[in-house]
């Protein structure tokens, strides 16, 4: 009886360090999102009121950070292991919109129109094992109460990223977000007074 008790403390002893030591040992996912949003780059109300929705590709629309090396197999994705965004990346650009230029979500509002950005590629290309560049590919569409394309704009930003790992990525990434707004801005200026947008006007 006594021997046995005395293996089963050691078991226990022993189960004891190995689950401390994994614990110890695990290293923390980092989990990024788009930090603070700058300032709110229109002034609110809108003289036209728009919804926003961003979609994605399902290969694009994970919590992963997604790298090509396009010095080697530029058609292969890849992620990063221990770093994950704080949500799919869609979400956390159609937020951004939302934040800096005064947007709102769809059947929200007094909205008519629909300003809709569909994703082909958002990721970190490294061109070497030390330098890498943030691309941000897409199409923006300008819809009518009756989903019918009224305006369209292809997007094809790359930005350098200064640190070759997750946290220059997603610094890149940002940063080509935020280059994005300011050409859907300026895009805007464009058609805002036209004939084809008065069917946004509600």
């Amino acid at each position: 009886m006594r021997r046995m008790l005395l293996i089963l403390c050691c078991l226990f002893a022993i189960s004891g360090c190995l689950t401390t030591g994994k614990r110890g040992g695990d290293t923390a996912i980092a989990t990024y999102d788009f930090g603070a949003a700058p300032a709110v780059l229109v002034q609110v109300p809108r003289k036209l009121p728009l919804a926003v929705e961003v979609r994605a590709p399902l290969w694009f629309d994970t919590l992963g950070i997604d790298y090509r090396l396009a010095y080697a197999e530029p058609a292969r994705l890849r992620e990063y292991a221990m770093s994950r965004w704080a949500g799919p990346p869609a979400l956390l650009i159609q937020q951004r919109m939302i934040q800096q230029l005064a947007l709102s979500m769809p059947g929200q509002s007094r909205t008519v129109c629909v300003l809709r950005f569909d994703i082909r590629e958002f990721s970190q290309w490294f061109t070497t094992p030390q330098q890498s560049i943030a691309v941000l590919q897409g199409r923006l569409l300008l819809l009518d109460r009756g989903r019918r394309q009224i305006a369209e704009k292809n997007v094809d930003i790359h930005l350098p990223v200064q640190q070759p790992n997750a946290q220059g990525g997603v610094l890149g990434l940002t940063s080509a977000v935020d280059r994005l707004i300011r050409q859907i801005l300026a895009w805007e200026g464009e058609w805002q007074e036209t004939e084809t947008t008065h069917a946004c006007r509600a």
